[in-house]
């Protein structure tokens, strides 16, 4: 029987200085993300999950990045599910102050160079490691 499959929006977020958004929750250094709202687009779902769980605004979608899947528990359906999360470039202006979505479970939020980034992801999910990994392949001149 195929998983059930929980579509979810989340971004990747430059500031001017070229820094990274980065989010710490339930031990593992992550991107904001959520779960897909009925009648939403996932623009605005990448949008809006982005600023509840950060708190930065302004926010400018700059386009599409790629799509991940990964596999997990899901305690409120109580079953294994597919989540497969659209991921889209954005940016904003300055170096907005953070506020971490406490009731998501986020204790930390950075904003990381490519450097710091890239050594955090011993510390971050396998596909998260995967994207920043592409990430920042793709922002060399």
């Amino acid at each position: 029987m195929e998983k059930k499959r929980i579509l979810a929006g989340g971004g990747l977020v430059e500031n001017q200085a070229g820094e990274l958004l980065m989010i710490f929750r339930r031990g593992h250094w992550d991107l904001p993300k959520g779960k897909l709202d009925p009648g939403e687009t996932m623009e605005a779902c990448a949008l809006r999950e982005v600023q509840e769980e950060t708190g930065v605004t302004p926010l400018e979608l700059v386009g599409f990045f790629q799509i991940t899947l990964h596999n997990y528990f899901d305690p409120y359906l109580q079953e294994e599910v597919t989540k497969e999360s659209h991921w889209y470039k954005m940016r904003t202006e300055g170096r907005p102050d953070l506020v971490p979505q406490t009731e998501e479970d986020i204790t930390d939020i950075a904003w990381v160079g490519r450097e710091k980034s890239l050594a955090l992801l011993p510390l971050a999910y396998p596909t998260i490691a995967a994207l920043l990994q592409v990430f920042w392949a793709d922002q060399q001149p």
